[in-house]
């Protein structure tokens, strides 16, 4: 998902809440009520924190959030997903994940999508369904929220990867084995890392199809690519070519390399060590290949 998300959601939350409301000054009202409860979070991830300590204060009792966010960070604790630090920085407030293959632009302009909505509370997980579900933009409601969060932060890796490939002018059956190799590693780390995680979730839409997604559509790919054919960094590429936005691969595959590699796992992933390495070891990109 892109940063426009937040937008859209606000909006469709907006207009279920607002119907039999009339006045400018009641809809705004209203607004900021029901944003006090159910709260959509999607933010730079290392601003997670700060943001949430800033607006904890000001949330009703009852208040549970949901999160867009794609990213991981890492502690000497392990893992650390952006929900927990959400959960946390807010005193307790229950956080759900959405994630699917839902490029905004798409999705502002009604085309049919399907989107993961994570939670480990099923009343919220059904409140939230009904206020973002809608004719084109199809919820499915998964307990496996740890899974689904992973899935949107691991697939931006395997999206460099995808990017590596097309900046190198290979065609679809490279591209094919750079996402299937890297489905295979993103349901092994899943199931290491975390003591679980289903095999089912990486079928829903936050699984496969956000990975097809992303490695075909992404900006991580089309950056990834650039990076390929113009020898130029991530950091140039990425404040000439997405005005504002920032890419989350390179950064995912940093902390997941860290943690790999405290726990003597970086050769059971060669995928996305290759990644990490060409981000940050010098790797050069026509060595990738040799490397997964």
């Amino acid at each position: 998902m892109s940063p426009s998300m937040p937008y859209l959601l606000t909006s469709h939350l907006f207009s279920v809440h607002s119907r039999s409301v009339d006045s400018t000054d009641s809809r705004l009202h209203l607004l900021n009520c029901v944003l006090s409860v159910y709260l959509p979070l999607l933010i730079l991830s290392q601003f997670v924190k700060g943001v949430c300590e800033k607006i904890r204060d000001h949330l009703e009792p009852d208040a549970f959030a949901v999160s867009l966010i794609k990213g991981i960070d890492s502690s000497k604790k392990g893992l650390v997903l952006t929900s927990t630090v959400i959960r946390e920085t807010l005193g307790g407030v229950d956080c759900s994940v959405l994630m699917g293959a839902n490029l905004a632009t798409e999705v502002a302009s009604k085309q049919f999508c399907e989107s993961t909505l994570g939670c480990t509370h099923p009343q919220h997980g059904e409140v939230l369904r009904k206020l973002l579900h809608s004719s084109f933009f199809r919820v499915g409601v998964c307990t496996d929220a740890c899974t689904v969060e992973l899935c949107g932060a691991l697939k931006n890796v395997v999206a460099v990867g995808a990017g590596i490939c097309d900046g190198l002018g290979y065609g679809s059956n490279t591209k094919a084995a750079v996402m299937r190799i890297g489905l295979k590693e993103m349901m092994s780390v899943t199931k290491e890392l975390f003591n679980g995680g289903h095999e089912s979730t990486f079928f829903e839409s936050c699984g496969i199809a956000d990975l097809i997604t992303t490695c075909y559509a992404g900006r991580n790919r089309k950056i990834a690519e650039a990076f390929v054919k113009s020898g130029k960094s991530f950091e140039e590429l990425e404040d000439e070519l997405l005005n504002g936005q920032k890419l989350q691969g390179p950064s995912t595959a940093a902390e997941l390399h860290l943690l790999l590699k405290e726990r003597g796992l970086v050769e059971k992933y060669p995928l996305f060590t290759a990644v990490y390495s060409v981000c940050y070891n010098g790797l050069p990109p026509d060595k990738f290949f040799e490397n997964i």
